[in-house]
């Protein structure tokens, strides 16, 4: 690490990293009772479904923000059928309250309409009579199977204007994490960082859910941190739950580091919310 200092205490800087941690939920049926686990005043980012489309995500977004919480929709763009849908959207949120927005570009093979990438659609709300006081991009600390680091990197610089933070995708590695905050750090993107981290959940449902999403280097980084028998001792000590401790110690004493400027974490909770958020208050009470 070449950054700055590392001056925060470990307790000190998890309790920063913990105390205002955002959920990341998906929009299925399961929604209303993981929702019920969470802190009454939690941020909750709701996700984009390929299955169940970007309506649904708003429509548990107008819920949620009805019930009280703080939430971050994910505005994928290549789920948005054109300008029209765009602004109609736009209208829902900040009629719900919602300042916050959370725009990927999407996994979906063809686009639902005029959008293709996450830069075209925020230059078009530029447009729009509606705006929001925090607006997040995707960073990928380990890069993207089928995009080159050049191209993550224009991209980068295109969405950045537009944006005022990062969320990473899901990463299990702090020294990975830490090295491309260095590296976007570098090349002058000053954006505060969102790290997403996974909750708390069973090995193999984890493993099987980073294969789909693409982090390969992450998994490898699960199986070897501390050799294929400390792998497997693990998976029995633990009865076979990963929880993001080895993460959340390793950020930890970088969070008040103004050239990191990690904020946060965001967590991937997969809609497995009980016991994520049990592991976080005992990280906290410790």
């Amino acid at each position: 690490m070449s950054l700055g200092t590392t001056t925060t205490t470990q307790q000190d800087g998890v309790e920063a990293l913990l105390q205002n941690a955002r959920f990341e939920l998906m929009p299925f049926d399961s929604f209303d009772d993981e929702i019920q686990h969470l802190p009454d005043d939690a941020t909750i980012a709701i996700t984009t479904s390929p299955q169940l489309g970007i309506e649904r995500t708003v429509e548990r977004t107008e819920q949620a923000a009805e019930q009280g919480y703080d939430v971050v929709p994910h505005i994928a763009a290549r789920y948005v059928e054109g300008t029209d849908h765009l602004e109609s959207i736009a209208q829902r949120l900040t009629d719900a309250g919602v300042t916050d927005i959370f725009v990927p570009g999407g996994d979906r093979e063809e686009p639902a309409g005029s959008f293709e990438s996450a830069y075209e659609l925020l230059s078009a709300l530029e447009e729009m009579p509606y705006s929001f006081d925090e607006v997040g991009i995707t960073g990928y600390p380990e890069g993207h199977d089928f995009i080159s680091d050049g191209t993550l990197s224009e991209s980068m610089a295109r969405k950045e204007p537009y944006a005022t933070y990062i969320v990473t995708q899901l990463c299990y590695d702090p020294e990975t994490v830490l090295d491309w905050i260095e590296t976007i750090r570098a090349r002058g993107v000053d954006l505060p960082v969102e790290v997403g981290i996974p909750g708390v959940m069973k090995y193999q449902r984890l493993l099987q859910i980073s294969q789909k999403v693409g982090v390969g280097d992450s998994i490898e980084f699960l199986r070897k941190t501390t050799g294929i028998l400390g792998f497997v001792r693990q998976l029995v000590g633990s009865r076979g739950t990963y929880k993001p401790d080895d993460l959340i110690d390793g950020l930890a004493p970088y969070v008040d580091d103004e050239e990191y400027d990690i904020r946060g974490v965001h967590i991937y909770t997969f809609n497995q919310t009980p016991d994520t958020e049990a592991w976080r208050r005992s990280r906290l009470d410790s």
